[in-house]
């Protein structure tokens, strides 16, 4: 029998996707636990901005937060509130070790929102790197906290930050299976859809407003496109025999599909809307887990088509396919880094299931977990993090590492079992 999961402007959008789904009840947050940090870490001074008590969130906390979580640097606190209004003496900071240093200010205005304002200081070169200054209403001061850490990781380290992103997942929780979405820190969690029945495979769509999922409701696996700001849903392959493995194409228009419709499951591809379905393979094997390439001309997925399920990869209109991993007899799962130089998988080797990576170009792997059932991993959409499932004492929970194994932590809850993570993209 094999592994089942062989077998499976800005505010504008995001406001109306989080004002939708802040109508559900909200569930256990995510606890977040780090257990390594990178090598030559940034030290970075950050002051409480001044004022942020008047706000729900303290803002500086969420921006220490997430540097911190990234790995990349070394967060010196400054032990006092600093505006960014305030003269700064740049060598004092210096003296004091810090590289960087991020001051900051937040006043309630007078319609209710929270003015939110930064400034981001190199105390080497004595001079301001960034600033932003917007208006927010009470329950996006977390998202602009965010966001500011987001300015902070690109400035510093030339990299688009993923601190402003959400993510997708399923958590079990007695006989209810939910799938749920939250900030990529694990806060602000929220229901999009219950079940009495499994609920398997979310994947975002490329502008963050859907997610297509496979639920087991109607007690067969059929595949679903769910709109999260208006909460309709269609079912786009509902065909006899096994529906699995929704994967969107780049642009959004078409899902790459796993169908058992004429006997083995096989790959197909199909419109967003559930119309045009074609095939795409026809071999005497198991073709599943589709997935896009970023620049849409190729489809990685397993196949058992040499005897055992390995990764290949094909045009992404059809056609022959090339085996693309050679090493371990059981590579399944396969993800794509945005930039499309790495494949993430899982491969089973001495009876454990671990991450790994491929650098493309040359083949050379790297092993980046040391648990043994790890499933489902997700690329963050700037490429430098994984988020997969694992499980962790006694119970199914999340896990992320970096693209280099360096730096990793775990977002877990007792309020149930988590798994199949998806990092939603960046919002456009």
């Amino acid at each position: 029998m094999m592994n089942k999961s062989f077998l499976r402007s800005y505010f504008v959008r995001l406001v109306a996707l989080l004002g939708l789904l802040a109508a559900t009840s909200a569930h256990a947050q995510l606890r977040v636990e780090i257990s390594g940090v990178g090598a030559n870490q940034i030290p970075i001074a950050i002051a409480a901005f001044a004022d942020e008590g008047v706000a729900p969130q303290q803002v500086s906390a969420i921006i220490k937060a997430d540097l911190a979580r990234s790995g990349y640097f070394r967060v010196i606190d400054t032990g006092m509130a600093i505006s960014e209004t305030t003269p700064v003496k740049y060598a004092d900071w210096k003296g004091r070790g810090a590289n960087a240093l991020v001051v900051g200010s937040v006043q309630r205005l007078a319609d209710g929102r929270f003015d939110v304002r930064y400034k981001l200081l190199d105390t080497v070169a004595g001079s301001q790197l960034s600033g932003l200054a917007m208006a927010v209403q009470p329950q996006f001061t977390r998202l602009a906290g965010h966001k500011i850490a987001d300015d902070i990781f690109e400035k510093l380290l030339g990299i688009r930050g993923a601190f402003a992103t959400r993510v997708a997942y399923v958590t079990k929780a007695g006989k209810e299976y939910r799938l749920e979405v939250a900030d990529a820190d694990g806060e602000g969690v929220h229901v999009a859809l219950r079940s009495n029945e499994p609920i398997i495979s979310p994947a975002w769509s490329p502008d963050g407003t859907k997610v297509a999922y496979v639920s087991f409701e109607n007690k067969k696996p059929v595949v679903y496109v769910q709109n999260l700001v208006t909460r309709d849903r269609i079912a786009v392959a509902n065909f006899k025999g096994s529906n699995s493995a929704p994967a969107w194409s780049p642009d959004g228009s078409r899902l790459a599909i796993a169908l058992a419709r004429e006997g083995l499951t096989q790959i197909y591809m199909v419109n967003a809307d559930g119309s045009g379905l074609r095939r795409l393979t026809n071999t005497n094997g198991i073709e599943t887990e589709p997935q896009f390439s970023a620049d849409g001309q190729t489809i990685y997925f397993t196949s058992d088509r040499s005897g055992g399920p390995q990764i290949y990869r094909m045009p992404a209109n059809g056609g022959d396919a090339q085996r693309v991993t050679f090493r371990g007899s059981y590579n399944i799962s396969p993800r794509i880094s945005p930039d499309g130089k790495t494949l993430a998988y899982i491969s089973r080797r001495d009876g454990r299931f671990q991450l790994y990576v491929m650098d493309l170009a040359n083949g050379q792997e790297l092993r980046l977990s040391d648990s043994s059932s790890d499933e489902s991993p997700s690329f963050s959409p700037n490429g430098k993090y994984i988020m997969y499932a694992t499980a962790s004492g006694g119970r199914d929970a999340l896990a992320v590492v970096s693209a280099d194994g360096r730096t990793r932590y775990k977002l877990s809850t007792q309020a149930g079992d988590i798994r199949e993570p998806s990092w939603g993209p960046f919002m456009k």
